[in-house]
């Protein structure tokens, strides 16, 4: 019996996910799993909740100073999470 067709299972995998609307939930997960490893220990410690709704990650910031410099660069910190997590997960970040 010979193969057709070959496929990695990484192609696979994804392809089911994307078929059952399970992929952006999936990103949407590992981008706030990944906001330690890019923002660093230092501003994760001031970090609190985090949740994305409508393409806009809302992260809770403990402090007034850290919340204005990072209110500055969120440009930059929107697209160095989404290359951490190799998709368009985010347009947005709302500090609070």
């Amino acid at each position: 019996m010979e193969r057709s067709k070959t496929e990695s299972i990484t192609n696979l995998l994804n392809a089911f996910l994307r078929e059952q609307g399970l992929e952006t939930p999936l990103n949407q997960h590992r981008l706030i799993e990944m906001w330690p490893e890019v923002m660093g220990s230092a501003i994760n410690r001031y970090t609190g909740e985090m949740f994305i709704k409508n393409q806009t990650l809302y992260v809770k910031i403990k402090s007034a100073a850290l919340k204005n410099d990072m209110m500055m660069n969120r440009a930059a910190l929107v697209q160095r999470l989404n290359e951490a997590v190799g998709a368009y997960v985010i347009s947005d970040i709302n500090f609070t």
